[in-house]
């Protein structure tokens, strides 16, 4: 990693609460939502240009890819996990033993091809800005487990779980909790959770809300943190700190590049 903060390129404004992007190989763009707007958007590399992927998507957020490549996306509206293939949209997954999820908000998909997600409520505000208002089914908010057909609870100790990554050998997994986004007395930091075991422990608390994140080759936390990026190593040392012009809501890493969603606009940070 360079020493000096890079100045963040501007790639399209125009949303309203940017999230979920994602960076896709064989297309060399990135596929993000605009959650209020009911809409999903991609940038592509080549081109420059930004187009509307989809809209009336039901308020998609957090998304990955699987290990076929399809796009595996988190529905606030329908409160599940799903899987885009060129446009076609199928459920993955919808419910669990307990009822309805909440309102899936991210997703990583591991080697062996099952699905980890979180759960907070943040589509069922009464707003109806990121879903529509609704109850929870289940008293909390979770992170998932999907294989083999079946979703479990694996992690039950969190407020709001929010962005989640793994290290680069899949032995541990990092998980943001944004519970101080509906009190503020509720935390604001990454919990990182051993993934034989599921026994978890602090990492770090950013000086700003970490919100989405992801993990580097040599397992740096790459996490948002209100208005910059913030990079700790796997021992929680802050290793720099990117300031940026919005606040940061997510950010994946695509041909050598970061690219982050933030508030309004899609930014790409050159590494």
């Amino acid at each position: 990693m360079t020493p000096s903060s890079p100045t963040p390129e501007k790639l399209w404004t125009g949303g309203e609460w940017l999230e979920g992007p994602v960076w896709l190989e064989g297309q060399r763009a990135v596929r993000f939502s605009d959650i209020p707007n009911d809409r999903i958007l991609q940038f592509d590399v080549d081109t420059g240009e930004t187009h509307v992927y989809a809209e009336h998507v039901e308020f998609t957020n957090g998304r990955t890819t699987d290990l076929d490549g399809a796009v595996v996306q988190c529905s606030h509206g329908l409160r599940r996990v799903e899987r885009d293939v060129d446009g076609v949209v199928t459920p993955l997954v919808e419910r669990w033993a307990g009822g309805r999820f909440n309102s899936p908000n991210d997703v990583v998909v591991a080697s062996d091809g099952t699905v980890w997600f979180t759960d907070p409520p943040y589509g069922l505000h009464e707003s109806g800005r990121e879903g529509h208002p609704g109850t929870q089914d289940y008293d909390g908010c979770h992170v998932f487990r999907f294989a083999d057909g079946v979703a479990e609870p694996v992690i039950t100790d969190m407020v709001h779980p929010n962005g989640l990554a793994f290290s680069p050998d899949e032995s541990l997994l990092y998980v943001a909790d944004t519970g101080v986004v509906w009190d503020d007395a509720a935390p604001r930091h990454i919990r990182v959770y051993d993934t034989t075991t599921l026994v978890g422990r602090l990492f770090v608390q950013p000086s700003g809300v970490a919100d989405g994140l992801r993990v580097d080759a040599d397992g740096n936390v790459w996490t948002s943190s209100s208005a910059a990026i913030e990079v700790f190593s796997p021992a929680a040392e802050l290793l720099r700190t990117i300031p940026m012009p919005e606040h940061v809501s997510n950010l994946c890493f695509g041909d050598g590049d970061l690219y982050v969603t933030a508030s309004t606009s899609l930014y790409r940070i050159r590494l």
